[in-house]
């Protein structure tokens, strides 16, 4: 805007000060401002923003005015109070605004003028459906997709942003003064937790395996009683203190599993059979009459390292779900 030239890559300064260099997908200069965009590389992470363009303009905005935002095309607004934003504010998290606003005082400054008066518009083309395969809805962001971050930088294989939509969901759950709410492995765990209690959808968090991550921010940010749901294979890694409950990070323990069927009265042929299973699903499937008896034991467990993880005043209860939504155990009630 102020020299009419584009860099290409561009290079800016992330919260921890490190580099971070971006080829332009997009570049248009207009009288009134500019427009630019990056083709976001999600590297491992499984953002669904990978491949999505993501663009920011910039207009000349009334002397005095400051940095201001906007949501543009396929960007929320929040409308739930709980998160880090005001009702009615653009969903442009603090981090990603702090980052914009001082590379546009850096680049003026660079450029020996003023600071800048200048209305920033986020847009995201295709973010309204987008948004419809993640939990803005449930968290109260309406019209689009987040601008989240805080470093500025995705851990390989973190699942940073699921991890962080967990985090707001609790904050919302809290700040709507809910007393009750439940994490669940799956959609059909999260279903049958519904039925049981008829929670709203805002007490709800889809924390898939990040088990450890959810444990860990209601130890810190407490509620007074919280439903884990889930399949019996994830909640028995959950039973053997295993906090990730990804397949590539923890495994089920065939061994421990069928120790557990023979502490319960499980007859020589069974446990044979047993203890070559080729999971947990095929354990519970020769358990027989005990099957009931094994999910029991298994959210009994599983609750116990649950409540010295959260390490807090916090009810918690275990349901094991089975495939067709059926609830196999209750632990905690």
């Amino acid at each position: 805007m102020l020299t009419g030239r584009f860099p290409d890559p561009v290079t800016i300064r992330l919260p921890r000060g490190d580099a971070a260099t971006f080829p332009l997908a997009l570049a248009e200069l207009s009288g009134i401002g500019a427009r630019a965009g990056i083709v976001k590389d999600a590297g491992d992470d499984p953002d669904i923003t990978h491949g999505a363009l993501i663009i920011a303009e910039t207009a000349w905005a009334a002397p005095g005015s400051g940095i201001w935002f906007v949501a543009g095309e396929g960007v929320g607004t929040v409308t739930r109070a709980g998160l880090s934003l005001a009702v009615g504010e653009p969903a442009i998290n603090p981090a990603p605004r702090a980052l914009i606003r001082d590379t546009l005082i850096d680049a003026a400054a660079e450029l020996g003028a003023p600071r800048p008066d200048i209305t920033v518009t986020i847009s995201i083309p295709g973010g309204v459906s987008l948004a419809e395969k993640t939990m803005n809805t449930r968290l109260g962001i309406v019209g689009g997709l987040s601008i989240l971050g805080t470093t500025g930088i995705v851990v390989p294989y973190s699942c940073s942003s699921w991890i962080h939509s967990i985090h707001r969901g609790i904050d919302v759950a809290r700040a709507a003064g809910l007393n009750h709410i439940a994490a669940a492995t799956g959609a059909t765990s999260e279903r049958a937790v519904q039925r049981l209690y008829d929670l709203p959808d805002h007490a709800l968090i889809d924390m898939g395996d990040f088990v450890g991550g959810t444990l860990k921010y209601l130890r810190r940010h407490p509620v007074e009683r919280l439903t884990i749901a889930g399949g019996f294979a994830k909640l028995a890694k959950l039973a053997a203190g295993h906090l990730d409950l990804h397949s590539a990070r923890s495994q089920v323990d065939i061994a421990w599993l069928a120790g557990m069927l023979g502490e319960l009265g499980g007859e020589p042929a069974t446990l044979a059979t047993a203890r070559t299973a080729n999971g947990a699903a095929e354990i519970l499937g020769v358990a027989g009459e005990l099957r009931e008896r094994l999910a029991r034991a298994i959210a009994g467990r599983a609750r116990e390292v649950a409540l010295a993880t959260i390490c807090g005043k916090t009810t918690v209860e275990v349901a094991i779900v089975d495939r067709q939504g059926g609830v196999l155990a209750r632990v905690g009630t």
